[in-house]
């Protein structure tokens, strides 16, 4: 005897379906999230560069590089959209050799010290387009969400070869 079976393959496309997007969402955001961490490791990476060929100490190159680390240009103009959202000048912190608090960075090695220059970028927390976990409510049976992902430290570290 056969049952009527109209509408279940309807039924189970649309929960397959749903659980298919919060994947496929969830792999996209995912993906922004790496790529937002590589941009601003190359960004850190790129202001090192510059403040291991200037003088230690030189705070018109302090700020030059913090340009470079939140915008990726050396001046910025009025209005210029960040390399990342929510990224600020304030974030970026620089040791050379020069600064007395940053006693790792000086004099490392001997006859001649080798002195080295460390950008890094603290506080960076990184937001997502969509609360992607907000489905954990429903499975978790709390409040759990997903609406910001802090970033570790991101440094840099190189020789300061200018004497």
């Amino acid at each position: 005897m056969k049952k009527r079976q109209k509408g279940v393959a309807l039924v189970e496309l649309g929960i397959t379906i749903s659980l298919l997007l919060a994947i496929c969402f969830a792999v996209t955001e995912f993906g922004r999230a790496i790529y937002t961490y590589n941009t601003l490791a190359k960004s850190v990476r790129d202001a090192t560069r510059y403040l291991s060929t200037q003088a230690a100490g030189s705070a018109a190159a302090h700020a030059t590089a913090q340009q470079l680390a939140v915008y990726g240009t050396p001046v910025a103009s009025a209005n210029q959209p960040t390399l990342v959202p929510g990224l600020t000048t304030s974030m970026v912190s620089i040791c050379d050799a020069a600064d007395p608090a940053c006693t790792s960075n000086t004099g490392q090695g001997s006859n001649p010290a080798i002195n080295t220059v460390t950008v890094r970028i603290s506080g960076y927390t990184f937001t997502p387009v969509l609360d992607l976990l907000g489905f954990t409510r429903f499975y978790a049976g709390g409040n759990t969400s997903l609406t910001s992902i802090p970033f570790s430290d991101i440094s840099a570290t190189m020789r300061q070869a200018y004497e």
